[in-house]
């Protein structure tokens, strides 16, 4: 069993991991956690307006009967004052608070992804501190299914029975990457007939990954049971991926993801603090001085 959770002293690491550099999060996180740390990653994403919050909150009090869960809901950063906007954090305040579920939202800062800078260490924070399970919400579509996919053990797709635009716009792309298609607010008109739709088009992509065929969940938040059903779902999935290769592969990707987003942010730090006076001598001069820059040891501590 897992020891009482200290949520002021885990806030207060998500806060500062929230905010660092990245030096800072080379200094705060200096091993790699143990191959044995067994939390399941949960991804949900889906275009806006499609219930993703609402959905992930049922789901999330529905699994921490049985489990530490922890959600981490990721909003735009605003423009003002460079923190989430929170309408994520709005519309699941409502969660009932207990020993077993924790619930942060998260400003995505200057990720372009969908998710949130330093989201892989927030993700591993939660692990050490003994979560069993951790659902992570992206802003919405477009990047974030490619960026997510490599976050996640289990990847939600969530639309509703008026997406039939939505999914045009998104193409094949999006339909490669998720492993359960979720139709929220079931209750809508036409939702039978999009779930067709989609099992369709899932046929025709030939999406089956070494064995296993999305299914799509019809679900309403209303309606208890369709939330049951999705999480059954997650642990037929859960269950597959402990008798499949793919985990492995999907760490390994994971690890690929994490240490490329890292360097891509020391690059964006190089740059942004680069003179304003190199900037008006030959561009060889300014590329060569940023290389140059990225090639001094970083400062850690």
């Amino acid at each position: 069993m897992s020891a009482a959770l200290d949520r002021r002293t885990l806030g207060r690491t998500l806060t500062r991991l929230a905010n660092a550099s990245v030096a800072e999060v080379l200094a705060m996180v200096p091993t790699q956690l143990a191959d044995t740390v067994a939390t399941h990653r949960i991804g949900i994403t889906g275009p806006p307006g499609v219930g993703k919050s609402s959905l992930g909150g049922r789901l999330a009090i529905l699994r921490a009967g049985s489990r530490r869960v922890g959600f981490l809901a990721i909003d735009p950063t605003s423009p003002r004052t460079g923190g989430a906007i929170l309408g994520d954090r709005i519309r699941i305040d409502d969660l009932p608070g207990g020993a077993d579920l924790y619930v942060r939202s998260l400003a995505s800062r200057s990720a372009g992804d969908g998710l949130a800078d330093n989201l892989p260490e927030m993700i591993e924070a939660l692990e050490g501190a003994g979560f069993d399970e951790i659902l992570v919400e992206t802003v919405g579509v477009g990047q974030a299914e490619y960026a997510a996919r490599h976050q996640v053990d289990t990847l939600l797709l969530v639309l509703h029975p008026e997406s039939g635009d939505m999914v045009q716009a998104m193409k094949a792309g999006v339909m490669e990457f998720a492993d359960l298609y979720v139709i929220n607010k079931s209750d809508l008109p036409g939702a039978p007939r999009f779930a067709a739709e989609i099992n369709r088009v899932l046929h025709l992509a030939s999406t089956t990954t070494r064995g296993w065929t999305p299914p799509v969940v019809l679900t309403s938040i209303g309606d208890e049971e369709s939330v049951k059903r999705l999480s059954s779902e997650i642990e037929r999935h859960r269950a597959w991926l402990d008798q499949s290769d793919v985990k492995a592969s999907r760490q390994l990707a994971r690890a690929r993801y994490r240490l490329r987003n890292l360097i891509e942010r020391a690059v964006a730090e190089t740059v942004a603090a680069l003179p304003a006076t190199l900037f008006s001598k030959e561009f060889s001069e300014q590329y060569h001085e940023a290389l140059r820059r990225l090639g001094e040891p970083m400062e850690i501590g």
